[in-house]
């Protein structure tokens, strides 16, 4: 018995394999692509993902790879300045191709102890009481406690689970790809620039060895979005926009996507969970997909380990639902609102230039800024208390970052009256007795993903807060 399938093996699935394992918990990763995939559909990480990495010591594998960009023209491309007093240590864009941020998080569960199988479909399951039974494309099954789909938008299963996946069908398709241009791009950029002054979705950008990322609009929506586009079908929609085609030659792969808008029905059938794309999907405007899929597992990880190790209260694993099912509803609806402000007809153009006028307002800015880059979450706890539910920053304590103590994914009561106890949770929570000029409470109780679960001081209370997150005291 397997503690942990996880189906996909995208950053997801990954971030989630290495989750489990920091736990103790047996994972098995099944992938049904037999090598890691050369296309790039995201382009980098927002700031609550780097905040996640941060708190397990993975962040400096992605610093160091990446390229910081200021958080301007985030929000469907309104070209205003980053927003100041950010609340995050991280007040960029991290541009990183999405084959690195998979890698990077691959050798991570990989080093972790995650049993990793590539070339292996998922074509059926079963589930009872005890567990649930994976059908293979080769003939065998396995069998696991839970399974987890992290097997993206066409989810085989979120299918074999029954789940409904409600939403719009794409209405426009665009082209993307990797390629090499035939003149300078001294001569090409402002060609691109002319016609990126109405159609937001074309862009042709350098990505190093002469290779160049290509997106342009699509003609119609094709009727099987499984085949790839061609070479031809780029260069006649440069053609039809900018008056040339750039003389693209040479790709290294072409691909397409729509702007399909879909949420699972829920997110839980019994044994059986989804996170990232199999969950949601959505248009790419604000490069918040990856992100969003890498927090979903961040939310699932601690409390699946503790279902598996017996120690999950009643209820914790509907809470992953409850708490990030709203998060993407909210994504889906900002960026169904980018798409409208980024059309071409005189209605949303005139939309999106007084929405243009509104963000020269800092609080405006801010506030669309924080909603991309997902670091205003706050999840119900059903507290008036504004700090409970909230991810909490990198404060500064006298030892340090406090994410520097986050690295082991337990949970932490932070004291700074020095009076309180995690007396039988010892073995599931830090006390951290320590202060800090950033924070305006006598303590706090953090889970493992770094959200406040309670504020205080009174002892009583507290206790009744650590048997809500993290079971029955030892």
């Amino acid at each position: 018995m397997i503690d942990v399938i996880i189906a996909g093996g995208g950053p997801t699935g990954m971030m989630l394999a290495g989750e489990l394992r920091l736990h103790g918990v047996g994972v098995v990763l099944l992938e049904r692509d037999p090598e890691p995939t050369k296309v790039v559909r995201a382009l980098g990480l927002h700031a609550r993902s780097l905040e996640i990495l941060d708190q397990r010591g993975l962040v400096d594998r992605f610093l160091a790879l990446g390229t910081k960009h200021p958080l301007a023209g985030f929000f469907a491309g309104i070209d205003k300045p980053a927003p100041e007093r950010l609340d995050t240590k991280y007040p960029h864009a991290l541009g990183l191709r999405q084959p690195i941020t998979e890698r990077l998080l691959t050798e991570h569960a990989a080093e972790m102890g995650a049993d990793i199988r590539r070339g292996c479909a998922v074509t059926g399951l079963a589930q009872d009481d005890e567990g649930v039974t994976v059908e293979l494309a080769d003939g065998t099954s396995l069998r696991a406690r839970y399974l987890v789909g992290c097997d993206g938008g066409r989810s085989t299963v979120r299918k074999l689970a029954g789940i409904g996946f409600p939403g719009e069908p794409t209405r426009v398709e665009t082209l993307l790809g990797e390629m090499e241009i035939g003149m300078p791009w001294e001569e090409a950029m402002p060609i691109m620039m002319e016609v990126r002054k109405t159609r937001k979705l074309f862009g042709i950008g350098p990505f190093g060895d002469g290779v160049y990322r290509v997106v342009v609009p699509a003609d119609g929506v094709s009727e099987d979005r499984s085949v790839l586009p061609t070479l031809d079908d780029f260069k006649a929609r440069l053609r039809h926009f900018a008056g040339t085609d750039f003389g693209v030659h040479s790709p290294r792969w072409m691909s397409r996507f729509g702007d399909a808008t879909r949420q699972a029905e829920r997110y839980r059938s019994g044994r059986v969970f989804l996170a990232g794309d199999a969950a949601h999907i959505h248009p790419p405007t604000g490069g918040q997909g990856l992100n969003l899929g890498i927090q979903d597992a961040f939310n699932l990880g601690w409390k699946l380990a503790a279902a598996v190790h017996g120690r999950a209260p009643e209820g914790l694993l509907d809470t992953y639902e409850a708490e990030r099912h709203p998060v993407a509803e909210e994504v889906l609806n900002n960026t169904r609102a980018q798409i409208e402000l980024m059309k071409v007809e005189p209605g949303p153009q005139a939309v999106r230039r007084l929405l243009t006028e509104l963000v020269q307002f800092e609080e405006v800015n801010r506030y669309l800024i924080e909603k991309i880059i997902a670091v205003s979450v706050r999840y119900d706890l059903g507290s008036g208390d504004d700090l409970v539910g909230r991810r909490i920053g990198d404060l500064a304590l006298k030892r340090g970052g406090l994410y520097d103590q986050m690295h082991a994914g337990r949970g932490i009561l932070l004291d700074q009256t020095g009076a309180l106890s995690v007396g039988g949770w010892a073995d599931r929570v830090d006390h951290l007795v320590d202060v800090s000029e950033e924070l305006d409470a006598p303590a706090v109780l953090l889970r493992p993903d770094g959200h406040v679960a309670w504020t205080g001081a009174d002892q009583q209370d507290l206790e009744g807060q650590l048997a809500r997150w993290f079971g029955v005291a030892s």
